[in-house]
């Protein structure tokens, strides 16, 4: 099919190709359609992600993608001479790639210095411009620009998608899948795991309450509660969260609040998996059920239904993407508000008053709808 656009891109003149996605692990993991799309545009290009190095393994084994490159977070508290030196090297290691187009993917300062160093003949990003000025800069550096939408709420998977149809590519329909691969060491691992809990694939449910975001989170009481049900169904349930003291904390707090024999059926692995081995797990999960968080886009990635409480955010820009799924949220006329917490308190009533019964029909009614 032939683009309307005037200005869309010849992608038989373009070999190289770099896409960008300074966000945080989610974010990164909703982009990765991208590279397949370009890829089946483009089967002949070379496509490269540049990434923050912690969400790197959001991509890793992506069969669309060359090379991985990232930026170290941590390299800020190393001081101005090691930053200098590290920032030095990762631009001498881009510009030797010569890549004829880039794709920013969020309105990231840092995608200024990216076009005026790397001079790709074609580069595309929103609309909105940096954060923080400079606006003019960035219309000087890139030659496409992609519209976001700013009342209607639009799944994240297409607005990263809508990049690539400013340059007109039309996205295939089976290429907009969100891609994660966990690889055979992560697997094995799992399977080990697993093994060593006497639990077999697709015999227990995965649950993973927690978010950097607390605000995101239903009460631990509320989950206590969901996971007593699901034991007593027939259910083990397995337990994850991130290596973080916070979520340690609440897991903790889960755990203890369940019934001793209910205790028995639980495993908790929180903080212990990388995140490719919470893939192969949620990939080993009957279903998963957690909140608005990176590891509900792992499990819709890796194909295993989903349960999902939403409370602040959009369950239309950030819900399960194209998966078996639930979507629970409360009927609170202010939601998605897209605040942290009602007025900013860190507190969401909208998932404070989410009834556990609720949450547990959605997991049986979905249970059942997948068994067919």
């Amino acid at each position: 099919m032939t683009s309307p656009l005037s200005d869309a891109v010849p992608l038989a003149d373009v070999s190289r190709v770099l896409v960008t996605k300074l966000r945080h692990h989610g974010d990164v993991l909703l982009a990765s359609p991208v590279f397949s799309v370009l890829k089946a545009a483009a089967p002949h290009a070379e496509i490269d992600a540049l990434v923050y190095r912690d969400t790197a393994p959001m991509l890793e084994g992506h069969p669309a993608i060359a090379r991985i490159h990232t930026i170290d977070r941590g390299w800020k508290r190393e001081g101005p001479l090691r930053q200098f030196a590290a920032e030095r090297s990762l631009a001498s290691e881009l510009a030797a790639r010569r890549f004829e187009l880039l794709v920013h993917l969020t309105e990231h300062p840092r995608g200024i210095a990216l076009a005026r160093r790397l001079k790709p003949r074609y580069a595309v990003t929103t609309e909105r411009g940096p954060e923080r000025g400079a606006a003019w800069l960035w219309k000087r550096h890139y030659t496409h620009f992609y519209k976001v939408p700013r009342t209607t709420p639009r799944a994240m998977v297409e607005q990263n998608l809508d990049a690539l149809r400013r340059l007109g590519i039309e996205p295939p329909d089976d290429a907009r899948r969100v891609v994660m691969v966990p690889g055979p060491e992560a697997e094995a691992s799992v399977d080990a795991k697993l093994a060593g809990a006497s639990l077999a694939p697709r015999s227990f449910f995965h649950l993973h309450p927690g978010s950097r975001w607390f605000f995101k989170c239903w009460p631990a009481a509320s989950v206590t509660a969901l996971a007593g049900r699901l034991v007593a169904g027939g259910w083990p349930v397995v337990f994850t969260a991130a290596p973080d003291s916070r979520e340690r904390a609440m897991l903790d707090a889960i755990v203890a609040g369940l019934p001793a024999a209910a205790r028995e059926r639980v495993v908790d692995f929180g903080g212990a998996l990388s995140l490719r081995e919470l893939a192969a797990l949620t990939s080993r999960a009957r279903m998963f059920v957690g909140v608005d968080s990176a590891p509900m886009h792992i499990a819709a990635a890796v194909g295993t239904p989903v349960v999902a409480t939403f409370g602040p955010s959009s369950e239309i820009a950030w819900g399960p993407w194209r998966v078996p799924h639930r979507v629970v949220t409360t009927a609170h006329s202010c939601r998605p508000c897209g605040q942290d917490g009602c007025g900013g308190s860190k507190v969401s009533e909208c998932l404070t008053t989410l009834p556990v019964e609720r949450v547990h029909a959605a997991c049986v009614e979905l249970l059942a709808e997948t068994s067919r």
